[in-house]
């Protein structure tokens, strides 16, 4: 009656010779649009009694799923096609030369934070790590600091908005890397060579001095210990990162908690054409701080001070990575700058 065997035919062979993807979605509409093949029939069942409108209502739809299951595979067979020509056409020769581009260089820290841990690895130390984060504990009790001493204020420390710790007082951000000293010797057995290069902070900004900054602090342990050990331990290792034989190195009385006795350090220098030098002259620019360790601390330590005796020594990292390499600003560290990192970076062959 509706001639669908006729249709059934026309549509297949329609579908079948469709070659594009437009081509395909215009036949569709023609079949299943408002006014499309199918859609015309299915409006004209109304007309038919209930036996006939059932049986051709089913030949219908076998017919509409036979028409939309062909729809799909030949709409399946030319999005491949055009993927096919797609990849035939963008693909990349990875067998070009890369584009040219420029490295980054090693920032001037991490290069003196190499040079100080091989020096100092080649005296027999080993490295110690720490959290940025400690506790009033091991950052001042147990260096020997009092509870009235000015570092603990706030004027100087960052102190954490954390719970108080019971045995440890309050968190802060650690002042020194001498904080990971207690820790350390609690968690072995004397004697001790140690070193630790880390970040520390202080409330503090100017040209030459940051709120944060990294800190270099050695520590040796061990029996019959003394200050010219020290000494030369020191002496030997300025002169080895400076790369200056000549360097002339004074030791100072001084006074620090956690050291008795303790020194400053000073090296000797000139200014020649507005650029300092040093091992020469006869000036003295203040370095680091030294000394042999209180027996308080080495007892918080869980050390014998009547068996064993301690030195240690600490650094700026920044301000000897300046006078190395004639670095003029401390803020210049933190503060990115293309520019900066242009002048006083180092590249990669140089590691």
């Amino acid at each position: 009656m509706f001639g669908l065997d006729e249709l059934r035919m026309s549509c297949l062979l329609e579908i079948a010779e469709c070659d594009s993807l437009e081509k395909l979605s215009s036949l569709k509409s023609v079949i299943f649009g408002k006014s499309g093949k199918i859609t015309e029939i299915m409006k004209n069942l109304r007309t038919l009694d209930g036996e006939s409108k059932r049986r051709l209502g089913a030949e219908v739809n076998s017919l509409k799923n036979e028409l939309t299951e062909n729809i799909k595979t030949k709409l399946d067979e030319l999005e491949m096609k055009d993927l096919d020509k797609k990849l035939a056409s963008e693909f990349i020769d990875i067998s070009m030369p890369p584009r040219s581009g420029t490295l980054g260089k090693i920032h001037p820290i991490t290069k003196a934070e190499e040079e100080c841990a091989n020096i100092l690895s080649s005296y027999g130390f080993s490295f110690a790590d720490g959290a940025d984060i400690e506790n009033e504990y091991f950052n001042f009790t147990a260096l020997n600091m009092p509870d009235h001493h000015p570092a603990r204020t706030m004027h100087d420390t960052f102190y954490v908005n954390q719970p108080v710790d019971i045995n440890g007082g309050r968190r802060l951000l650690r002042t020194h890397c001498t904080a990971i000293d207690a820790p350390t010797m609690l968690a072995g057995k004397p004697p001790f060579r140690f070193f630790s290069i880390g970040r520390v902070y202080r409330s503090d900004y100017d040209a030459t001095h940051v709120p944060m900054f990294t800190n270099i602090e050695g520590t040796m342990i061990d029996k019959n210990v003394g200050f010219a050990h020290l000494k030369w331990l020191v002496s030997d290792f300025l002169k080895r990162f400076f790369e200056a034989k000549n360097l002339q190195i004074r030791f100072r009385p001084s006074f620090f908690p956690f050291t008795e006795p303790s020194a400053e350090i000073d090296v000797n220098y000139e200014v020649r054409n507005g650029k300092m030098s040093l091992g020469v002259g006869d000036k003295w620019l203040e370095l680091c701080g030294c000394g042999m360790l209180h027996p308080n601390v080495l007892r918080n330590g869980n050390v014998d001070p009547e068996k064993y005796s301690g030195i240690a020594f600490g650094f700026g990292l920044e301000r000897l990575t300046c006078l190395k390499y004639g670095i003029p600003d401390l803020r210049g560290y933190f503060e990115y700058d293309e520019r900066w990192t242009n002048a006083f970076g180092f590249p990669y062959s140089a590691r």
